[in-house]
């Protein structure tokens, strides 16, 4: 899945498309994706990948956009206790960071 999510952000940018990766970089308890799972975001919201299997794709794709327009990466944190867990969609509580940057 790495290397389509990979191929796919670099056919976009050969494209002249703008393009952000979220790049998974820690995970606590469970985690859905391991780190190193990657979503790349083109300029109009297109996504291909998987950071959390769903539940925080939302706010990392609107961090993605956001850094393809202002150009600075961000570290983004993601916990929720075990109470919370389902609602934000993190089976069993747990954490992740994902880190955003623009490509190119």
């Amino acid at each position: 899945m790495t290397e389509d999510v990979l191929d796919q952000a670099e056919a976009w940018r050969r494209e002249g498309r703008k393009v952000a990766l979220a790049t998974v970089v820690t995970t606590w308890g469970s985690s859905p994706r391991p780190v190193g799972s990657q979503l790349a975001v083109d300029g109009e919201g297109k996504f291909l990948g998987s950071v959390s299997g769903g539940c925080i794709e939302g706010a990392v794709i609107k961090e993605a956009l956001a850094a393809i327009g202002d150009g600075k990466p961000r570290l983004l944190d993601f916990g929720v206790t075990n109470e919370q867990a389902w609602e934000v969609g993190l089976a069993c509580g747990g954490k992740v960071q994902v880190f955003v940057e623009k490509l190119g």
